[in-house]
C-alpha cells in the first residue's frame, strides 16, 4: 500500500493529467476509498492546492489551472531521455518552431549532472542531421492547444483552411494527434457529417472549447486513418488492390508515403493507392511488375486489362525490323 506521501503525489499527478475526476474514478485508479478520497482532497487543500469540485453523482474534483505542482524529479536516464528528445525536436522541427524546445534544453542542460550533460555532448558529436524540409510548420502553442483538446474530452469548434486555401468552421469532437514523420494530423470526428476526419494541424486556424462533453464510441486507429488518408487524399481517385505477399514485402513495393496498407492473411496485403485518373493509376501498378489484384474500382481494373492487351499485342506482333522501341517515360531522348 502506498504511503500517505506516495498517495498525496500520485493524487496530484492524476488531477493534473485530466480536466476533472469523479470521486469514484479517483477510488478507482489510486486503489483506496472513495473516503480516502475526499481525506487526502482535504489535505491537499491545507497544502495550498487549488482542488475546485462540484457537487452532485456527476459532480468531480479538479486542479485548478496555475496551481503548484510538486517538483519534477528524475533519474539520470530519464534527464537524458527529455534533453535527447528536447534537441531533436528543436532540430527536427517537430513542434514547429525550434525556438520553445532549444530554450527548454538550454534551461534543462544548466541543472544536468555533470555526468549526464558528457553524454549528452558524446552523442551530440556522433549524430548529423539532414537538412530540414520547407513544409509549412506548426506553432507549439497551436500543437499543444490541440493536444489539451484531445485529452479534455469535449466538442470543439474547428476553423480550418483546406489545401484550396477555403476557410470553414465546424464543430468537432477530437481524438488524437499523430505525427508522420514530415506534418502533424489532427485526427477528430466531424460533428455534421458523422465521420472520422484527418486534419492538417498547421492549417488549423483555432480551435475553440465548447464546454459540451463527449463520449467516443468506437474511435479509429489514428495512424491507419492518417495513413489512408495521407496516401488517397490527394487523389480524386483512389483504387484497391490485393497483393499476394507479406506486408514487409508490400511496403517494398508500395510505400507507406504511397498507399495504405493492411494485412490480408500471413502472404497477402490490401493496399488502397491514389491517382490523377483510372489510366494513370493502371500505369503506375502496370510499373510494379509484380502479380496483384484490382479489386476496385472496376474502371482502374478495365484500365489495366486494357494496358495489358495493348502490351501483349505489341510484343506479338513485333518483328526485328518494325518492332516498336518502348521506352520509359523518364529516358533520355
Amino acid at each position: 500500500m502506498l504511503s500517505a506521501s506516495a498517495r498525496l503525489l500520485r493524487l496530484v499527478s492524476l488531477l493534473a493529467a485530466r480536466p476533472s475526476w469523479t470521486c469514484g474514478e479517483l477510488a478507482d485508479r489510486m486503489a483506496v476509498t472513495a473516503r480516502t478520497v475526499r481525506r487526502d482532497i482535504a489535505k491537499l487543500r491545507e497544502l495550498g492546492y487549488v482542488v475546485e469540485s462540484d457537487p452532485g453523482p456527476w459532480g468531480g474534483y479538479r486542479l485548478r489551472a496555475g496551481s503548484r505542482v510538486p517538483p519534477l524529479i528524475l533519474d539520470d536516464e530519464e534527464a537524458l531521455a527529455v534533453a535527447v528528445g528536447l534537441r531533436e525536436a528543436a532540430l527536427s522541427g517537430a513542434l514547429g518552431g525550434d525556438q520553445a524546445a532549444l530554450s527548454a534544453l538550454l534551461k534543462l542542460r544548466q541543472v544536468l549532472p555533470r555526468r549526464i550533460a558528457d553524454r549528452l555532448g558524446e552523442m551530440d558529436a556522433a549524430f548529423v542531421h539532414t537538412p530540414r524540409s520547407d513544409d509549412p510548420q506548426i506553432s507549439p502553442g497551436t500543437l499543444l492547444e490541440l493536444a489539451a483538446a484531445c485529452r479534455r474530452g469535449e466538442r470543439a469548434r474547428l476553423s480550418y483552411r483546406d489545401w484550396e486555401g477555403k476557410a470553414t468552421v465546424r464543430d468537432v469532437d477530437p481524438y488524437r494527434l499523430v505525427h508522420t514523420g514530415r506534418r502533424w494530423y489532427f485526427v477528430a470526428r466531424d460533428v455534421t457529417r458523422g465521420q472520422w476526419r484527418t486534419f492538417r494541424a498547421d492549417r488549423v486556424d483555432r480551435l475553440q472549447p465548447t464546454g459540451h462533453p463527449v463520449e467516443l464510441t468506437d474511435p479509429p486507429d489514428p495512424a491507419l486513418l492518417v495513413s489512408r488518408s495521407v496516401a488517397t487524399g490527394p487523389y480524386p481517385l483512389s483504387a484497391t488492390i490485393r497483393l499476394p505477399v507479406s506486408m514487409d514485402q508490400a511496403l517494398r513495393l508500395i510505400p507507406s508515403t504511397v498507399g495504405s496498407h493492411r494485412p490480408d492473411g500471413p502472404d497477402a496485403t490490401v493496399v488502397d493507392v491514389g491517382g490523377p485518373d483510372a489510366d494513370g493509376l493502371a500505369g503506375y501498378l502496370l510499373s510494379l511488375a509484380t502479380p496483384l489484384r484490382v479489386l476496385s474500382p472496376e474502371s482502374v481494373r478495365q484500365a489495366l486489362l486494357r494496358r495489358t492487351r495493348e502490351l501483349l499485342e505489341d510484343n506479338a506482333n513485333a518483328t526485328p525490323g518494325n518492332a516498336r522501341r518502348l521506352r520509359h517515360p523518364h529516358a533520355r531522348r
